[in-house]
């Protein structure tokens, strides 16, 4: 069984290289993280699979990419090959609060589900 301690860190590290612009603008180091089962949906309500999303932040322009700042994050190992993590995250003036799943793979911790949610400054 996966050390829990070990796994939430894994899937907080996986999760962290998704905020990072230059790995959402490349659509082989997004490949390399979501699975290919990958759904999201979004703060805009809009739900993705992993084709249409890697596509979507592929396509944004570089000078309209604005550092993510993420907070609050803490992680639950619900299995030996699943991670939930829940975080905050704020872009300029848009907040939400973001709840992903991960799972364990032979390619190692790949995002499975995440939804975000705009919030309030709360």
């Amino acid at each position: 069984m996966t050390d829990p301690m070990e796994a939430v860190n894994a899937a907080m590290e996986a999760e962290f290289r998704l905020l990072d612009p230059a790995v959402r603008l490349s659509p082989t180091r997004m490949a390399e993280l979501l699975h290919p089962d990958y759904r999201g949906c979004g703060t805009s309500g809009r739900i993705r699979d992993r084709d249409a999303i890697i596509e979507a932040l592929a396509s944004r322009d570089v000078s309209a990419q604005r550092p993510v700042t993420a907070s609050r994050m803490q992680g639950t190992q619900l299995a030996p090959d699943v991670v939930h993590l829940t975080f905050d995250t704020e872009t300029g003036a848009h907040r939400a609060h973001r709840s992903s799943l991960w799972r364990l793979t032979d390619e190692g911790w790949l995002l499975y589900f995440h939804q975000g949610t705009r919030c309030g400054g709360e």
